[in-house]
C-alpha cells in the first residue's frame, strides 16, 4: 500500500432512516495530488470521507487504497495510510495533555515508547505545536485544536499516505485560517479536503469534485470549475470572490 492513490467506484450508502446519502459516486485521485469535495449541506461530502478509512461499512460500490480494496480484513491497514481529521477537533483531542492525545494512536498500534516518543516530537514540531505538548487541550485556541488533531493523525505513520481533513478551516481566525493553508501546502500527501471554504480550496487544492446529493456532478480543474457560476449556483454553491476579480491574464 506504497501508493497514495484513492479509487472510489460506484459507491451508495443510505442511512438507516433511508436518507441516500451516496448514489454511485465514482472517482480516481493520484498520489500527491490536493483534491477538494465541494457541496452545499447534506451533498454527501462528509458520508463520503468516512468511507475512505473504513469509518462507515460499504453498503455497495467499492473503496481502493493504493491497489488494496478497503475491506473488514484490510481496514487496520489502511487507517495506517488514510488519516482522517474531523471536523471538530475536540472528537479527537480527549487526553489530559497535548503530548498524550498525539502519542495515543501509536501506543495503542504497538509501537515501542522510543518510537512513540519521535513520533510525538515529529508531529508536533511539523505543524508548530511544540510549544503546547504539555498543555491540555480544552486550553487551545480553535486553530490550536486544528494543528494538534492534524499532529495526532501524522504520529499515526510518520509519512501517512493519504491526509483527509473534513471541513479544516471552520472556526478559525483569519491567522489561524492563514497557517494552516500553508501547512496543507507544504504537505506532500494525497490531500482530500470537504470543505465550504472556497477561497481555501483556491489557494491548496488543484481539483475539485461537486457533490450534489449524494452524486457527482462535476470534477475538473480547480479554477475552470470554481470559475462557472451558473453551475455553483445550480449546486447551492457561490462563485469565490478572488475568481470575481482576478486578472483576466
Amino acid at each position: 500500500m506504497s501508493s497514495g492513490a484513492v479509487e472510489v467506484r460506484d459507491l451508495c450508502f443510505t442511512y438507516p432512516d433511508g436518507t441516500a446519502a451516496l448514489q454511485g459516486v465514482s472517482f480516481r485521485i493520484e498520489h500527491g495530488s490536493a483534491v477538494a469535495l465541494v457541496g452545499g449541506n447534506g451533498a454527501g461530502k462528509s458520508t463520503l470521507l468516512l468511507h475512505l478509512n473504513g469509518c462507515l461499512p460499504i453498503q455497495r460500490g467499492a473503496v481502493l487504497i493504493g491497489d488494496v480494496p478497503l475491506t473488514r480484513a484490510t481496514a487496520a491497514s489502511i487507517r495506517q495510510a488514510v488519516g482522517l481529521v474531523f471536523q471538530d477537533p475536540d472528537d479527537q483531542l480527549f487526553m489530559p495533555t497535548v503530548a498524550e492525545d498525539v502519542a495515543f494512536g501509536p501506543l495503542n498500534a504497538g509501537c515501542p515508547p522510543e518510537e512513540v516518543a519521535t513520533r510525538v516530537t515529529t508531529a508536533l514540531a511539523r505543524v508548530g505545536m511544540t510549544h503546547v505538548r504539555d498543555r491540555p487541550p480544552y486550553r487551545l485556541s480553535a486553530g490550536e485544536k486544528r494543528a494538534v488533531a492534524i499532529a495526532t493523525v501524522l504520529a499515526m505513520a510518520m509519512a501517512p499516505d493519504i491526509l483527509v481533513m473534513d471541513e479544516p478551516s471552520s472556526y478559525l481566525d483569519p491567522r489561524a485560517r492563514r497557517r494552516l493553508i500553508e501547512l496543507l501546502r507544504s504537505f506532500e500527501h494525497t490531500r482530500i479536503v470537504a470543505t465550504h471554504d472556497l477561497e481555501l480550496v483556491v489557494e491548496v487544492c488543484a481539483r475539485v469534485i461537486v457533490l450534489d446529493a449524494g452524486r457527482v456532478v462535476a470534477d475538473g480543474p480547480t479554477v475552470q470549475i470554481l470559475d462557472d457560476e451558473a453551475l455553483m449556483l445550480a449546486h447551492g454553491l457561490e462563485r469565490p470572490h478572488s475568481l470575481r476579480h482576478r486578472h483576466p491574464h
